[in-house]
């Protein structure tokens, strides 16, 4: 009997995975599902440079603006919907092909969901306390005292998922690196396919500023107006260009610093998520050559796979 084929597309921002799993998609007969924490969110389509009607060529997406920014979305939401839509997909004699830039949701995919202890408010807030007075640097310190692995895989400027570890370690006595390692993913009936795209640093900044140039030409500076008079869950506030443009509105710097500062944590962005994605022995790398299409890009990817 043939496993069930599950295929990811993954790499930094900026790279192209949207264009590339699209053009897959349409010669394997596959429907999409985004591994994007943002693009679940409505009304935040050019700060997550979400793909459009048109730009998807037909092809069905799954788990993009299926929410309200004012609320929040979790890893164990996202895990419960994708295979959902993975086993309808299935039934349809369709491939589910995920793709995006979430290292998060990617694993909780892949590696499962752990089980960890609820959530405490009391202890939550107190550490959201902490890092609002003292930085989430001071909570990182923390957390590397306790449970160094996790600290490892986290940014220090990751406030939320700081916060979560600790609130594990707190509650339980347990480091939640630890309880991680007891987690179960998907078994060995699945055929379970990863690519990574990459390409040259510089590259890949110049892909990074012309996206950012093109977000603001088309018109992130009223989509993040309209976003702000709204009160925006600590995911979605996130997003890179809300906190940067927010400090242009208030007049802290003018326009143009706020586009650099978007450029620039964009880059940074990208980088931690080649770091991330790089611990994953499993992904096959492909590395993007000098003005090579998305078609010309699945066309590689569909001979490795048939």
């Amino acid at each position: 009997m043939l496993k069930k084929k599950i295929i990811f597309i993954v790499g930094p921002t900026g790279i192209g995975k949207s264009a590339v799993a699209i053009s897959l998609a349409k010669k394997i007969k596959a429907e999409i599902i985004s591994t994007d924490s943002m693009q679940v969110y409505r009304k935040m389509d050019l700060i997550t440079s979400k793909v459009n009607e048109a730009q998807r060529r037909g092809i069905k997406h799954h788990l993009l603006s299926i929410i309200k920014p004012t609320l929040e979305y979790n890893v164990a939401r996202y895990r419960r919907d994708a295979l959902l839509i993975c086993n309808k997909l299935f039934k349809q004699g369709k491939i589910p092909l995920f793709a995006g830039g979430t290292g998060l949701y990617y694993s909780v995919i892949i590696d499962g969901l752990f089980a960890a202890a609820p959530e405490d408010k009391v202890i939550r807030a107190e550490l959201y306390k902490q890092a609002a007075l003292k930085t989430s640097r001071y909570l990182y310190k923390k957390l590397a005292r306790v449970d160094r692995m996790a600290a490892k895989k986290i940014h220090p400027n990751d406030t939320k998922r700081i916060v979560r570890a600790l609130e594990v370690y707190l509650k339980t006595g347990n480091p939640i690196s630890s309880l991680q390692k007891q987690r179960k993913g998907l078994g060995p009936e699945y055929k379970i396919e990863i690519f990574g795209l990459n390409c040259g640093r510089q590259a890949l900044y110049k892909k990074i500023e012309m996206r950012v140039e093109k977000m603001f030409s088309l018109g992130l500076i009223d989509e993040v107006k309209r976003l702000l008079k709204h009160k925006l869950s600590k995911t979605a506030a996130c997003a890179i260009g809300i906190r940067e443009l927010r400090g242009y509105f208030d007049g802290e710097y003018p326009l143009d610093h706020a586009k650099r500062l978007i450029q620039r944590n964009s880059r940074h962005y990208a980088k931690r998520q080649l770091t991330w994605f790089r611990k994953v022995k499993r992904i096959q790398w492909i590395k993007i050559k000098h003005k090579e299409t998305p078609q010309g890009i699945a066309e590689r990817i569909w001979k490795k796979l048939f």
